[in-house]
């Protein structure tokens, strides 16, 4: 058997990663091998899929604190390892602990409260990037998946004759498990004859060998909402790998991503902009206009002897709030620049201000206090 690559080195991170830095680390690599950039590449694909699938444990901290303690064999068999790689869902079809006692009890209080878990195709998982404009107001998206599907040719029966060629298990009678007592427990394992299906072929299909499913590229148009948060994911019910005749498809994740934006800085449901200021506008005080992730302007009024890191608020100007009519709000952070290649004049008139400045003690009291505050430093330590 293969060893299994260690999640935290597959997305090269370490084991005390953040949740932030773990994001960061799965959005650059799943870019850089995401299949459409990577056109034909099968081992681009195959390490895409890897990186996925650490994410999805990763991200999650009940799965990671499992992983960190079991490592791959707290997910083998369907999930909930235990020590020494012991998995309770081994014991039948991926119930846990709990189906245990319900298979050791439930012939005896008239069968079991409820079915196994329903089998379904595998899920599949791909990778899209949207602009920051387009999680605003919500885009829909094409994504093409490779996936399985039902066989055209036999019709998703896996046989050459259709449904005449195919027979209920004669192991299971259909149910596509079958029971044996192990000392108390009466466990449920998938019928060996069938794997499961219910249904044995007794001419398989020459295009797809008997499974009933192909493989097949789709393009599937996804609908993003707006207001999405970067590494969203959205499941779509169905749109799985078919899991052959009479079983559903299982789901499609899709993982969002929202590029970085050259003017706002988004954060929940705000928005931040930088907007740098010259020295005079700041000392003297005027008026902006700003652009609004809404396509929009609007006019930001700065007050005279305006400082760097002066904020600004504009109530409902920010980022869509998810399945809401709401929006957040946006803030202009203000930055003084420092003019730079001055001419002979402006800096004449500079040195003017200097030496005008400098005798007006109310006119910089954050400078004058600080180096008053030094002096007083110096002194003492004399």
């Amino acid at each position: 058997m293969a060893t299994k690559i260690d999640y935290y080195e597959i997305l090269e991170v370490t084991r005390t990663v953040s949740s932030d830095e773990l994001k960061k680390a799965y959005r650059k690599l799943a870019m850089k091998y995401h299949p459409d950039r990577n056109p034909g590449d099968e081992a681009a694909e195959a390490k895409f899929k890897e990186i996925n699938q650490a994410y999805d444990v990763l991200k999650d901290e009940q799965k990671r604190a499992a992983y960190d303690r079991f490592g791959h064999a707290a997910f083998e068999n369907g999930g909930g390892g235990g020590p020494g790689g012991f998995d309770f869902n081994g014991f039948g079809g991926g119930g846990g602990l709990g189906d245990i006692f319900e298979q050791m009890f439930g012939d005896m209080m008239g069968g079991r409260r409820g079915g196994g878990r329903a089998r379904t195709g595998n899920d599949i998982q791909t990778h899209v990037e949207i602009t920051l404009e387009e999680a605003f107001t919500g885009v829909k998206k094409d994504v093409k998946i490779i996936t399985r599907v039902a066989c055209d040719s036999c019709h998703g029966t896996g046989s050459n004759a259709g449904e005449s060629g195919v027979e209920t298990c004669p192991s299971c009678h259909g149910a596509g498990k079958v029971r044996a007592q192990q000392g108390f427990f009466v466990v449920e394992r998938p019928c060996p004859t069938c794997h499961g299906a219910g249904r044995v072929v007794k001419d398989p299909c020459k295009a797809c060998h008997g499974e009933g499913t192909v493989e097949k590229e789709r393009t599937l148009a996804v609908q993003i909402p707006a207001g999405v948060e970067d590494g969203t994911r959205i499941r779509i019910t169905g749109e799985g790998e078919s899991g052959g005749q009479g079983v559903p498809a299982g789901d499609l994740y899709v993982h969002v991503s929202v590029s970085e934006h050259g003017l706002f800085q988004r954060d929940g449901a705000n928005i931040y902009c930088r907007v740098p200021l010259r020295m005079g506008q700041a000392a003297l005080g005027t008026e902006i206009e700003v652009p609004v992730i809404d396509g929009n302007r609007a006019k930001v009024k700065i007050p005279a002897g305006t400082q760097t890191g002066a904020h600004f608020r504009l109530r409902g100007k920010g980022f869509s709030v998810l399945r809401s009519s709401a929006r957040g709000d946006m803030y202009i952070q203000v930055t003084v620049e420092t003019p730079q290649h001055l001419n002979k004049r402006q800096k004449e008139l500079l040195e003017e201000f200097e030496k005008e400045a400098g005798e007006n003690v109310k006119g910089s009291p954050e400078h004058t206090g600080f180096f008053a505050r030094v002096r007083d430093f110096f002194e003492n330590k004399g």
